[in-house]
């Protein structure tokens, strides 16, 4: 495989194989030789709102960002925040550029920021872990076809109904979902 997937979206064939994964979406937010890192976008922490965590962290949240929802980001590090939000934020070198329109940071400055709705992001999303492979563990499974690659579009990435952007994401390919199977044929 050539080329980095810094900045596109991997959707979860059916069947991947892994509970955690089955209809994922992650954003790639690095991939070089030695390692890839994303985001599962799509997977609600049940009983968790963005409010809960700013409590925890002793920042009031305004409504209604206190009722947003919280992404399962990846079984790394769960009880790590990480924001992706559009690049109108900045943290200095705590804020990792992943696209043109999209960073990454993964420090209270953002999450303050919110709370205290001192210039905060326009768009983003709070999870908590993330997806990661070593070297060549993500061009593995990539050759294995249990993930799709398409480019990212904001409004799959920050849209709120989370529960069909696995959905959104395949038909972004041109791609109907249902005829998609995890069944692999013999010869």
């Amino acid at each position: 495989m050539d080329g980095s997937l810094t900045g596109k979206l991997l959707i979860a064939m059916p069947g991947i194989g892994d509970p955690r994964f089955e209809k994922s979406v992650i954003v790639m937010c690095m991939h070089t030789p030695e390692a890839a890192m994303g985001l599962v976008i799509n997977k609600v922490k049940e009983d968790l709102t963005l409010g809960d965590v700013l409590e925890h962290l002793g920042v009031e949240a305004p409504e209604p960002i206190a009722a947003r929802a919280v992404l399962e980001g990846g079984p790394v590090k769960p009880d790590r925040g990480y924001v992706l939000h559009s690049n109108d934020f900045d943290a200095g070198d705590a804020t990792q550029f992943v696209t043109q329109d999209l960073s990454l940071t993964a420090t209270r400055d953002v999450l303050e920021a919110l709370g205290e709705d001192r210039r905060p992001p326009q768009s983003y999303v709070l999870a908590l872990g993330y997806a990661g492979w070593g070297a060549g563990q993500l061009e593995n499974e990539l050759h294995g076809n249990v993930w799709l690659i398409a480019d990212l579009e904001r409004s799959i990435v920050f849209d709120e109904a989370h529960d069909k952007k696995w959905t959104r994401a395949i038909r972004s390919l041109g791609i109907d979902p249902s005829m998609l199977t995890g069944d692999s044929g013999r010869a």
